[in-house]
């Protein structure tokens, strides 16, 4: 019988008993459950347990937090519960079921994009700096930009175009590419996928609009011609096209004796899946498009304005997720030629500004989780400058509630603006410096529209993000886990591994020797709280303290004995000192997703260490290339009750050399 085979039988009833769970997996500190019905797990008794620290819920799966002794309990609990435990890509897998369907289009909607985001982040702060040079007539009485009178800032917007086109115009070669990656199928297969769709033989989507039909090229094939139209920028007509190749070649791979594979496979899917696209997929979107055109411009136009503008405010951000809002352009060019102004575009300012809000408002709940910010502040830069791509994609999308948000202010403040007729001279820049493009008879109106785009979103976001937004991602203290729904973690970019540390199997050796711990890197040492990690930086897992490495070899800080090593990830360690005090040595935060790519171990299970013993080398340049903070964390999880130690933060340390902690008898750490 295992020493946790009580608590594991204990807890095996509390999940709901072996009926209940779907998978379970174990991490370096976690118990990991896939639940058949989540609402069984008695959570409140499983917290009491001594043997558990705490528990949350996740991305579909219920994490229970055992701590350094996860790997013994988790083997005693798959014996008593009489089941066989899988990999976490399988509990991953196996927790989808646990999404409902609109959580599941929001995930994959998110894993699509999550690889596209630091291009779209860049494309979006490009062309929003290039709509404030090229867009704002605030030279010679208001009648001229900055490119209007000077050339070098004509060739800055002419230079930055490149970048911008680029990123947004070539976007269905990214989404078809990652598609393909997310898929398991052919990646460059997906990439001339997407380069067909903006290929410069096509009459450019922007300018569809304005063409006449008889003016529109077309490939004639004798008894049908098929309209030869780019989809630069179109997001729906992608996705379509790269799940369409990733059918056919999975298809053809099932179908295709081995010998000829090589050559049936990517003929047949890819030629197949560019005619379905421009065929069918494309003239679809386009027709979708049409019918939506029409709508917009009845209601815009009719006795139901009001309502009408309630209904496209809201629904204008999702229109930007498929890249049917182009079309909004051509109904904007007929308002205005038909009546000296647009009472369209107005409302489209305002929901890139809601949508923006609600970017701030995760700015505000987030303001102590540095990784997210790198995000949300630029992202909401460019959203209020016009280009919303970044906050949707990026941020809005990801979690959910803050795109609903934007989404109810943006109506809030189209109301107003329909019901007072803002009218607007032009299209212009669609965001914050969007007033200047406002008849100047409307611009009161439309200034009002814009404090309630800005204070709704941000007020929503604001509190349904104090309830949906897991105290990890808000960058809280560790303590602050509950068993609230971690909705974040739902989308592309989930924060799976995002507390992984090492952990110790309780083999310390207790003598008195060492009496303090020694720098197990070189750079500045940090308190927990400074890392702002979610599961024990406020000492969930055992006080310590972080250094934010200027060296790759992560050395031993005191004598005793290696006893735990992760095979798989290689990320982190666990040591037994000689004076009984327990370790754990977790480099960088999130690494666990590198898979040990990156990463070395130096030294052996059960090999005996001297204090400066090399331990793992490790690559920060990858790490920080995978989006990773490469800073890393000494944490005491166990032997210090008798102990008081006194962490040594806030100094530059020397590997091997500088004193990090000391250590005395009697007494609780410090």
């Amino acid at each position: 019988m295992g020493k946790y085979a009580e608590e594991a039988r204990e807890l095996l009833s509390l999940v709901g008993g072996k009926k209940n769970i779907a998978a379970v997996s174990h991490c370096m500190t976690r118990m990991r459950f896939v639940l058949e019905e989540p609402g069984k797990a008695d959570i409140k008794k499983i917290e009491a347990m001594k043997v558990v620290k705490g528990s949350f819920t996740q991305s579909g799966q219920f994490q229970v937090i055992i701590g350094n002794t996860v790997a013994d309990f988790y083997n005693d609990f798959v014996a008593a519960a009489g089941i066989e435990g899988v990999s976490k890509d399988a509990v991953k897998q196996a927790a989808k079921k646990n999404q409902n369907v609109l959580q599941r289009i929001i995930t994959a909607l998110a894993e699509i994009f999550a690889p596209l985001i630091p291009a779209i982040i860049t494309g979006g702060l490009i062309l929003g700096f290039r709509n404030c040079i090229d867009s704002l007539y605030l030279f010679e009485n208001g009648t001229k930009t900055l490119c209007d009178i000077s050339q070098f800032w004509t060739g800055i917007d002419s230079f930055l175009w490149l970048i911008g086109e680029a990123v947004f115009h070539m976007l269905p070669v990214g989404i078809c590419w990652s598609v393909t990656k997310k898929m398991g199928t052919t990646q460059m297969l997906g990439i001339v996928l997407g380069l067909t769709l903006v290929s410069g033989q096509l009459l450019n989507a922007y300018s569809v609009a304005t063409t006449a039909a008889a003016d529109i090229p077309a490939w004639d094939f004798g008894f049908f011609k098929v309209n030869m139209i780019g989809y630069q920028a179109q997001v729906l007509p992608a996705i379509l096209a790269a799940f369409t190749l990733v059918f056919l070649e999975k298809f053809f791979r099932k179908i295709t004796p081995q010998v000829i594979s090589m050559i049936v496979v990517p003929f047949c899917s890819l030629l197949l899946a560019v005619m379905a696209a421009h065929f069918i997929l494309g003239p679809v979107g386009w027709k979708i498009g049409s019918v939506i055109s029409s709508v917009v411009y009845a209601g815009i136009t009719g006795p139901l304005k009001i309502l009408f503008g309630a209904v496209f405010g809201f629904v204008y951000a999702p229109l930007v997720i498929t890249g049917l809002h182009h079309m909004s352009n051509a109904i904007d060019l007929q308002l205005i030629a038909d009546y000296q102004g647009t009472m369209l575009w107005p409302m489209i300012a305002l929901s890139n500004i809601a949508q923006g809000s609600a970017v701030l408002g995760m700015i505000l709940l987030q303001k102590k989780n540095p990784q997210a910010q790198e995000v949300n502040v630029p992202a909401g830069i460019s959203c209020y400058l016009g280009v919303t791509e970044p906050a949707i994609f990026g941020v809005n999308l990801k979690y959910g509630f803050p795109f609903i948000c934007g989404m109810a202010g943006s109506a809030c403040a189209a109301i107003v603006c329909v019901a007072t007729g803002t009218t607007a001279n032009a299209i212009g820049v669609g965001g914050l410096p969007g007033i200047l493009s406002i008849q100047t008879r409307y611009m009161g109106s439309f200034a009002v529209s814009m404090v309630i785009a800005v204070v709704v979103p941000l007020i929503l976001t604001l509190i349904v993000g104090q309830k949906k937004l897991s105290p990890a991602d808000r960058g809280c203290a560790a303590g602050e886990f509950t068993a609230t729904e971690e909705t974040a973690a739902e989308g592309t970019g989930e924060k799976d591994e995002s507390a992984e540390d090492a952990v110790v199997d309780g083999r310390a050796m207790h003598s008195s020797k060492v009496s303090e711990l020694k720098a197990f890197l070189s750079g500045k040492v940090i308190s927990l709280k400074e890392v702002n990690d979610g599961v024990f930086s406020e000492g969930v897992m055992g006080e310590g303290l972080a250094i934010i490495p200027e060296n790759d070899i992560l050395y031993a800080p005191a004598d005793g004995e290696v006893a735990v090593l992760m095979q798989d990830s290689r990320h982190a360690c666990g040591l037994s000192l000689d004076n009984g005090t327990e370790l754990l040595l977790h480099v960088g935060i999130d690494t666990v997703d590198m898979q040990g790519d990156g990463f070395e171990y130096l030294v052996q299970e059960g090999q005996k260490i001297k204090a400066g013993t090399p331990l793992i080398r490790f690559d920060r340049k990858k790490i920080k290339e995978a989006g990773h903070p490469d800073v890393t964390v000494c944490i005491i999880t166990d032997g210090a009750e008798d102990k008081n130690i006194r962490f040594l933060t806030g100094i530059h340390a020397a590997e091997k050399t500088t004193v990090i902690a000391e250590f005395t008898e009697g007494g609780d750490a410090q």
